[in-house]
């Protein structure tokens, strides 16, 4: 009993001390240096920021609405929880206007941003290759980070 007491509470302090990823909100490298603020990515992922500047239409992608990363990034850059942005699509819907696509997986999130020059998409900085460049950061509390700003990879 003891011992199930202990492991109980050493696997709680563990998931307490876990700490959240920085979110990256990326594009992929070809599309070149690209600087957005968080209400510039909130405007494209409420489909009021169409283009890219050289007027290509941006194609932004999510995370499944049960994504962990995906109610961190709604909430913190759109400043909405998941279920008010599924308010706001369902309305949006008779206007003609479709949400972002969603994706399975952080890995399909990197795969399709990876190979499409207009995409955006996010996920968490660690998980990023050299197909992609980050144009902003969300750190654990939800604070907006320019994408310079160093993140530590190594835990």
């Amino acid at each position: 009993m003891r011992r199930t007491l202990l492991a109980l509470a050493l696997s709680l302090a563990s998931a307490a001390q876990a700490v959240e990823p920085v979110i990256a909100v990326i594009a992929p490298v070809q599309r070149g240096p690209v600087s957005f603020d968080a209400d510039d990515v909130s405007l494209i992922y409420k489909r009021k920021k169409l283009m890219w500047p050289d007027g290509r239409r941006i194609e932004p992608v999510n995370l499944p609405a049960d994504h962990p990363l995906r109610r961190r990034f709604t909430e913190s850059l759109l400043r909405l929880t998941p279920e008010a942005m599924e308010s706001y699509w369902n309305e949006q819907y008779y206007h003609g206007i479709r949400p972002p696509h969603v994706l399975a997986s952080e890995a399909a999130v990197l795969r399709f941003v990876a190979g499409t020059r207009n995409a955006i998409g996010y996920l968490p900085y660690c998980s990023m290759d050299e197909r992609v460049r980050a144009v902003l950061l969300v750190d654990a509390e939800g604070r907006v980070l320019p994408a310079d700003t160093p993140v530590d990879c190594s835990r």
